[in-house]
């Protein structure tokens, strides 16, 4: 298996590198020249296995996936693509308006979902919002420690009884979030605003799945449970991190 090529870096580059992955012709074409002209640097693949080729060869900041592909379900390419860049900005484009399938989506691996039609106003500024966030460097801080958990937050790295757990980059910041407050009720608002952007545009679903994920983590990797931080569910209100 070829080893994936490093992220790239953006403040060096300039140019956000993106992957739009969609079959339409036309949704393609209007992608691929709105995020040019608006100083992304866009490749346009037609199929899963050609956008799965394509990251194998370079690099993504960004990637733009239509879930109807005609080769493959676009939720496998969202798996294999979060695995492969545990870093990847991916965003779900879908003609699926269910719940079930929203929440399929955020639960493969993607930050962010747009229901077609969608307006390329409302994209770019989401795009901007997760780029943005992501590009804040946070001064160096000490591991936080509770417990078995240790959250270091300088490293991204999150261990519990000593082994890593490998958490998604929002189930990771959720983390952060809660643990620099733990003990603390923290409301869903102060939640996105953290871990999304005070600007967002989307469903708050999206925190309820990403909380889920951290949960199971943190729940299948726990063998001394006493020792293990818990979250907590505050209805109409947020979460709270409970200290062992």
């Amino acid at each position: 298996m070829r080893t994936p090529a490093p992220a790239p870096d953006r403040r060096r580059l300039g140019r956000p590198r993106v992957l739009v992955v969609e079959d339409d012709d036309t949704i393609g074409r209007h992608l691929e020249s709105g995020l040019r002209s608006n100083d992304y640097a866009p490749t346009w693949s037609r199929t899963g296995a050609g956008a799965l080729a394509e990251s194998a060869r370079s690099s993504y900041d960004v990637l733009l996936l239509d879930l109807g592909l005609p080769d493959v379900d676009g939720l496998d390419v969202a798996r294999t693509l979060r695995a492969r860049f545990p870093e990847l900005l991916i965003v779900i484009l879908t003609a699926r308006t269910d719940d079930i399938d929203v929440i399929a989506g955020l639960d493969a691996g993607a930050d962010d979902y747009l229901v077609k039609p969608f307006s390329l106003t409302v994209l770019l500024a989401r795009l901007r919002a997760h780029l943005r966030r992501r590009a804040i460097a946070d001064p160096p801080q000490e591991p936080i420690r509770l417990g078995d958990l240790v959250v270091d937050i300088t490293a991204r790295r999150c261990t519990l009884h000593e082994d890593e757990i490998p958490l998604r980059p929002k189930e990771f910041e959720l983390l952060a979030v809660l643990a620099r407050n733990v003990g603390a009720a923290v409301s869903r608002e102060t939640l996105m605003a953290e871990v999304w952007d005070e600007n967002w545009f989307g469903s708050t679903k999206t925190l309820d799945v990403t909380m889920a994920g951290l949960r199971r983590r943190l729940t299948d990797t726990a063998s001394r449970p006493s020792r293990t931080p818990r979250i907590t569910t505050l209805r109409g209100h947020g979460y709270r991190l409970e200290p062992p």
